[in-house]
């Protein structure tokens, strides 16, 4: 897939969160929490996806990302664990301060993925700097 057409189809994604969260407001609990483990889940299995592919180009990218993407899951799973403990014995001023830090979470990872989306323009921009490079010298070898 062609690294255009991947950030295409992550803005969809993009949207699509955006609209997860704007009609969150208006649903049940219930229905929220399916959504919850359904967004969860859906989050893991893209996690582990990227280690897969991580894994498989390990010879071709650099370490650093596939240590970024470790200490990014152990943040999540504690994050996970300590909302999960939070929610045990809880009063309203407990729970108004376990939607502030959530709602913190969230913002965080928003700017986590702002921040990688801008690391994939530029990665995107050296790929396409780098295949022009790659066809230059090969049309200077041919042409020699």
């Amino acid at each position: 897939m062609a690294v255009s057409d991947q950030l295409a189809k992550l803005a969809i994604r993009a949207k699509q969160a955006e609209e997860h969260t704007a009609e969150a407001q208006a649903k049940q609990k219930a229905e929220l929490e399916q959504e919850v483990e359904t967004a969860r889940a859906s989050a893991q299995t893209q996690a582990e996806k990227l280690r897969t592919k991580a894994n498989a180009e390990q010879g071709r990218v650099s370490a650093s990302w596939t240590d970024a993407q470790e200490t990014w899951n152990r943040h999540l799973a504690s994050a996970h664990e300590k909302l999960a403990a939070k929610k045990a014995g809880i009063d309203a001023t407990k729970a108004e301060r376990n939607a502030e830090d959530a709602e913190t979470e969230a913002l965080l990872a928003i700017e986590w993925a702002f921040a990688a989306v801008e690391e994939a323009d530029s990665a995107s921009l050296d790929a396409s700097l780098a295949r022009l490079e790659a066809n230059e010298l090969a049309g200077a070898t041919a042409g020699s």
